[in-house]
């Protein structure tokens, strides 16, 4: 696939390449890595700029930070700036950022550093699953969103492991460091491969281009309904994940935090599962796919809260939380792509809006059930949560316009009436 090849050929006749799919899948992947390399090498971090072990997550803080801007200030400009021109932009920035944080000499620029990379990660990732999605017919756009995702979800699983592992080899600049080659390898095969996007209709300005944002998340029913869903499914995520090291760190288990860490990587089964679900978005099963994921999600706190039996109830509790919960991410998305196509990256960045509300609300809400309840107490939380997600998109159903189903405008009639 070379650059002279519009957008729009995709979407007139024929199927996504698989490796033009695969390029987005694994780039986006790789660039939402970046934001999550930190985490197990805050002990390193802390050691090597003084800094104490109490302020070290400060580091998380200001690449959590980059991330929000991100999605508000960088997400955005996808629908009105060239995106193949702007992912390689930010492909070029976030090497010189990755390249600042391994050199980094001071806490102060370590931390700017790192500001810079989740800001900069996060666009690029953010920016590629719009970029893929406007890329795709509509008739596999659920099925492109899907594996790009996948890419997503193994990309943020992995990037703790394979953290370790270089840091193990090369220190905790090392990892930074073959990241930026990493993300220069990655640049030259965007360059060559990604398809030159069609010029927007109609330019707005970069203020113009922020108050529609507002314009969206008040007027775009779809975004409103699929964006609780999400925020309700990310804080039950985040309920589980913010909470798992409790358990497992005391006894009878008494975990390491590698092999605490590597309990994420069961995810992976969830997230190549659910792939399939923007495939059945595609289908016109959008609406049944989400109440199958949400009962999903609601009966995977059972398994999850006999972990004090078996770590295998832990197991299979991750691979059905993690399978239902994608599998809603990306139906989410499918329904979303289908409404406005010249608005692709300000409802991404919309989106993620709620999955950042509801991840930080999860993570408060539940160390407090623990300290109070338990770990069974934060299976009761997390069962709540997915239920109120159940009956809100069960009270939804009917809601939900016409638009945003795959098949709307197709020679194919839909399957599904809500």
């Amino acid at each position: 696939m070379h650059a002279d090849q519009e957008v729009n050929g995709y979407q007139q006749a024929r199927r996504m390449p698989r490796a033009l799919v695969v390029l987005f899948a694994g780039a986006s992947g790789l660039s939402v890595a970046n934001v999550y390399y930190a985490q197990p090498l805050l002990d390193a971090l802390a050691a090597d700029f003084s800094i104490s072990h109490a302020a070290v997550g400060g580091v998380i803080t200001f690449t959590q930070i980059g991330c929000a801007l991100a999605l508000l200030l960088l997400v955005p400009l996808g629908d009105q700036i060239d995106r193949r021109r702007l992912v390689l932009i930010q492909l070029v920035a976030l090497f010189a950022a990755l390249l600042g944080v391994s050199l980094a000499r001071s806490s102060a620029a370590l931390m700017f550093g790192m500001l810079m990379v989740g800001l900069l990660g996060t666009a690029m990732t953010q920016g590629l699953i719009a970029y893929a999605a406007t890329a795709a017919a509509p008739a596999e756009r659920g099925r492109v969103v899907g594996a790009t995702q996948s890419g997503v979800v193994i990309g943020l699983l992995s990037a703790r492991v394979l953290a370790g592992v270089v840091a193990d080899l090369a220190s905790w600049r090392g990892v930074y460091f073959v990241s930026a080659l990493l993300m220069l390898v990655l640049g030259l095969m965007l360059l060559r491969a990604l398809p030159v996007q069609a010029a927007p209709a109609r330019r707005l300005s970069y203020g113009q281009l922020m108050l529609s944002m507002i314009t969206l998340l008040r007027q775009e029913r779809v975004l409103q309904i699929r964006g609780v869903i999400a925020l309700l499914m990310f804080a039950a995520f985040s309920v589980f994940w913010s909470a798992l090291v409790l358990p497992l760190s005391a006894p009878p288990y008494s975990l390491s935090h590698t092999a605490i860490g590597a309990f994420g990587l069961v995810g992976v089964v969830g997230a190549l599962g659910a792939a399939r679900a923007g495939h059945w978005a595609d289908q016109g099963f959008g609406q049944r796919t989400s109440g199958l994921a949400l009962m999903l999600l609601l009966v995977s706190w059972l398994p999850l809260s006999l972990v004090s039996h078996s770590l295998w109830w832990l197991i299979l509790g991750i691979i059905a939380l993690d399978l239902g919960g994608q599998a809603i991410h990306v139906t989410n998305q499918s329904m979303l792509f289908n409404t406005q196509v010249q608005a692709h990256s300000r409802l991404v960045g919309c989106y993620m809006l709620f999955y950042s509300v509801g991840s930080g609300l999860g993570a408060i809400a539940s160390t407090a059930a623990y300290a109070a309840f338990g770990w069974q107490g934060v299976c009761l939380l997390g069962a709540g949560m997915s239920g109120v997600a159940l009956a809100f998109w069960a009270w939804t159903v009917r809601l939900m316009p016409h638009s945003a189903r795959p098949c709307a405008g197709l020679v194919q009639p839909c399957r599904e009436t809500g």
